[in-house]
């Protein structure tokens, strides 16, 4: 005899079955999405007229030209509401209101004065009515809010468990900004999120097993395997700017000496420029790309050596766990093929087999989309991140406080 609960769970499987096909391959009859994922047209219909009244799929028109009664398609409805996302950086935050595809619909970036817990929690909850206001919809649904930060975050508890930039310790971010805005938050490390936007809507949407590296103020490298976030046993996976690359060299963050990061990512990158110049704080990402542009000697060869030093680490972990495709973001991309190139040469030299292919991604808003992507992906996975309250038209799960 089979319980409620295995109904309620096939049900939330079917639904997540149809959402994703929905999201990977656009509108689709009741007819097509049967058959593509095996399940009954009976089963389907089920499921189709609960999204249906939720508002999170719509109907399309009937395909023409064909005989008898004609299939009317159904897909997505990404302006069921609206997501935010807020990507913390040491001195500012990235502000973005996107639709449930994680497609821009106002952004803004805000000081940030101080790390205060507490100050932090209020300055993005008074940022939540500007970013609607801005996007000209001030009573729009809210699905909720993502915040993405470096550190080490416990996902269950949506607590950043360690952040050296931030000197946090167990902060409860999630629950600090629940508590004033009264919808569900989420909060991840800020590669891990990149990774989910990605794997959602961006290139590794056809893939269930990539690397996302992120090379800016620090280094990191998300994976996903199997279709799944890899988080590690407490949180920390994807530190790859923390690898080994001098014994007893320069001074990272994290208090350890000789990490890849200490040397190569975009801020040690201008640091090691400056000391080759003899020139201060006046040189930044900018006048670093127009040397390269001018083809200075210095700054090619700095960056170059950067973009193999990476390019060599990147290959010890394609060979442990091969990945289809690596998706390269962050501040560091931006500098074009001076680093690209040498990254590329000294990954291919390096891997056992054939490199996967190496995309970069450098778009405005694309770390605070992440964030958002933290909302949206609940839609789809129905993963729950240690909330109390559940947010019946989303079916998922968030640290939230009764309003």
């Amino acid at each position: 005899m089979k319980l409620k609960g295995d109904q309620t769970t096939a049900r939330a499987m079917n639904r997540r079955l149809i959402l994703n096909l929905l999201r990977r391959e656009g509108p689709r009859s009741r007819a097509d999405i049967a058959t593509v994922i095996g399940l009954s047209p009976a089963a389907v219909t089920f499921v189709v007229s609960d999204l249906l009244e939720e508002g999170i799929v719509v109907e399309g028109q009937s395909v023409p030209g064909l005989a008898g009664r004609r299939p009317i398609p159904v897909e997505i409805n990404y302006e069921h509401a609206l997501a935010i996302g807020f990507k913390l950086m040491v001195d500012s935050v990235e502000c973005v209101a996107t639709d449930l595809a994680t497609n821009p619909v106002a952004a803004m970036r805000v000081g940030l004065g101080g790390h205060d817990p507490d100050d932090v929690a209020d300055l993005l909850a008074g940022t939540v009515p500007e970013l609607l206001k801005l996007a000209g919809r001030p009573k729009a649904k809210l699905a909720g809010i993502g915040i993405s930060m470096p550190g080490v975050i416990n996902h269950e508890q949506t607590a950043c468990v360690r952040s050296h930039r931030f000197q946090w310790d167990n902060v409860p971010l999630a629950a600090l900004v629940a508590g004033r805005v009264h919808v569900p938050v989420w909060l991840e490390d800020d590669t891990n999120a990149y990774a989910i936007a990605q794997q959602l809507f961006g290139l590794g949407r056809q893939h269930r097993n990539m690397a996302v590296l992120a090379v800016g103020v620090g280094i990191s490298c998300a994976l996903v395997i199997d279709g799944k976030l890899y988080r590690g046993a407490n949180g920390a996976a994807g530190k790859f700017g923390h690898t080994l690359f001098e014994e007893g060299g320069r001074l990272c963050e994290c208090g350890k000496r000789g990490c890849l990061m200490a040397y190569h990512s975009e801020l040690s990158m201008l640091r090691r420029w400056r000391e080759a110049t003899g020139r201060g704080e006046e040189l930044g990402l900018p006048e670093l790309c127009e040397a390269l542009a001018a083809g200075d000697a210095t700054a090619t060869a700095l960056v170059a050596a950067s973009g193999r030093g990476i390019g060599t680490a990147l290959a010890n972990l394609v060979n442990i766990t091969d990945p289809e495709v690596i998706v390269a973001g962050g501040e560091a991309v931006s500098l074009g093929d001076a680093f690209l190139i040498p990254l590329r040469e000294a990954l291919s030299a390096r891997t056992f087999r054939t490199a996967p292919p190496l995309l970069p991604d450098w778009e405005d808003n694309s770390w605070a989309r992440g964030a958002a992507a933290l909302v949206t992906q609940k839609i789809f996975d129905f993963e729950s991140s240690g909330g109390v309250t559940d947010v019946a038209t989303l079916g998922v799960r968030g640290s939230t406080s009764a309003a």
